[in-house]
This record gives C-alpha cells, sequence and structure tokens, in this order.
C-alpha cells in the first residue's frame, strides 16, 4: 500500500466528454500530452497532470513508490468528481495506470499503456538499472545524452533540436533525487506477475525502434492483458509523444472512440 499521504496534483483539464486522464513519465510533465491533447478533446475531456516531484505538483521528500503515485491519481480522481474514465499513460505513466486499474478497477474504462516495459529479460533488467546506476555514479546531466539517443530518432534531432533541449533541461530543471526515485520505480517495476488481473480493454502502443519498451515486450504485455490490441508506430523511439503525436493520434482516437460507453456516444 502506499507508504505517504497522496499530494494535490497540479493539473489541466481541456475539452468535452468521458473524462480522460493522461499520466507522464520520469522527469517530464502534463506537457508531454500537449501535441496529443489537440486530436482528442472534441470527443474526451482530457486530464493531464504532474507526478509529484514534477512540474507543478508538491515535492514531497523522496523516496517515492508506485503506490503513492496511484494514490494521487486516486486522491485527483476524488477531487474532481470523476465516477469512471479512461486511463492512458506513458513510460512510467503506461505503469500507474495498469497498477490504478489493478487497485480501482470500478474506476476504469479502458487503459493505454503507451511505450512502457514489462517481462524484462535478465538483460533488459541489467540495462535499465544500469542507466540508473551511471546517473547516481556520473551525475544525471553525464548520461543524458545516452538517453536522448534512446528517447529520439536521428533525424528528429537533426530536425527538432529545440524540442530535445526542452527535453533534456527539463530533466535537468526536475529534482535529481526525484528523478532517480522515479526512475528506481520504472527499473524495479514488473506488471508480468499480475498483468491478466487487468480485465478492462488496453491499447498497447510502443514505437518499432524503443530499445527500453519494444515490441519484443509490447507483444508479451499484450498477450497478457486479456483484452488488449497492440499498435507499433514504425521507425519510432520512445518519444513518441514529442516526434510524432500526428502519428499516435488515429491509433488513440479510434481506440478510445470505440471503448466509450453508449450514453456518451449520444
Amino acid at each position: 500500500m502506499s507508504t505517504a499521504a497522496p499530494i494535490q496534483s497540479a493539473f489541466s483539464v481541456e475539452g468535452e466528454g468521458e473524462p480522460l486522464f493522461l499520466i507522464h513519465g520520469i522527469g517530464a510533465s502534463r506537457a508531454s500530452f500537449a501535441g496529443l491533447v489537440p486530436y482528442l478533446k472534441s470527443s474526451f475531456r482530457c486530464i493531464s497532470y504532474d507526478l509529484r516531484g514534477h512540474g507543478a505538483s508538491p515535492v514531497p521528500h523522496p523516496p517515492y513508490t508506485l503506490d503513492d503515485l496511484v494514490e494521487d491519481l486516486e486522491a485527483l480522481r476524488r477531487q474532481l468528481g470523476v465516477d469512471k474514465a479512461h486511463f492512458a499513460g506513458h513510460s512510467l505513466g503506461g505503469m500507474i495506470g495498469p497498477a490504478y486499474a489493478r487497485r480501482y478497477p470500478q474506476h476504469v474504462l479502458s487503459l493505454g499503456l503507451y511505450s512502457t516495459a514489462a517481462f524484462r529479460d535478465p538483460d533488459d533488467s541489467a540495462r535499465v538499472k544500469g542507466v540508473v546506476a551511471a546517473m547516481r555514479a556520473k551525475g544525471i546531466p553525464q548520461v543524458l545524452e545516452t538517453l536522448k539517443d534512446r528517447w529520439f530518432t536521428p533525424e528528429f534531432a537533426a530536425r527538432r533540436p529545440e524540442v530535445i533541449s526542452r527535453r533534456m533541461q527539463q530533466v535537468i530543471d526536475t529534482d535529481p533525487e526525484v528523478f532517480l526515485s522515479v526512475f528506481d520505480i520504472y527499473a524495479e517495476t514488473e506488471m508480468a506477475p499480475w498483468l491478466h488481473e487487468i480485465r478492462q480493454p488496453c491499447l498497447v502502443l510502443t514505437g518499432e525502434n524503443d530499445g527500453g519498451c519494444n515490441p519484443r515486450l509490447n507483444q508479451k504485455i499484450a498477450a497478457a492483458l486479456p483484452h488488449s490490441e497492440l499498435v507499433i508506430l514504425p521507425v519510432l523511439r520512445h518519444a513518441i509523444l514529442l516526434e510524432a503525436a500526428e502519428q499516435v493520434a488515429p491509433p488513440v482516437l479510434d481506440f478510445l472512440r470505440r471503448h466509450q460507453r453508449p450514453a456518451a456516444l449520444g
């Protein structure tokens, strides 16, 4: 269970329709979804928020746990008076969403697991834990170049360096203890033992060349979930929302529309 009291998260609401909670990843913020929300807000009430320690949300002293992040999301749902909603998360957010659905299934209409990981083999685990260890030993900025190459395609890096600079600065501006704590959660969480418990419809979506959350792992995630669809976006790496929201939006919107409740369809 949770190890700390829930916080009151900073959040934004855009659009009309069934509620959709959007959950960002490590060292990011609700701005991660700024490119995707315009495609969704005509059909869904998009609720994006900053995880604890990120963006404009409070910064309780780390370490944090996955339970803490789940309870923060539940506190936000209660605060907004939402009974049932869709939930979608990127990277670490793609772990928070299923963990929330496991604890609070009565509030979940559907799940989106974007660029996330499960069923890591020993080499996969060693690699991601090695990144965290290197950051602790050398400093976060010193290891960021490695992450940049995992997150963005070379073509995008050449074409839009300002987007990458902003993303790198966002990480550097995050409290180092917070960043490493949430990276620990991402590195150490293994959803494989319990994914089969998630009964809601799920969209599993990743980039073809995402080294840490690649199709090999996502195929296993989709196979473990009783009601899932798998979409692999060609060429892309990890930062699918920042690099190619226009490619992410069509399968996301199609999935969400098919899983709206009949009343929401008018």
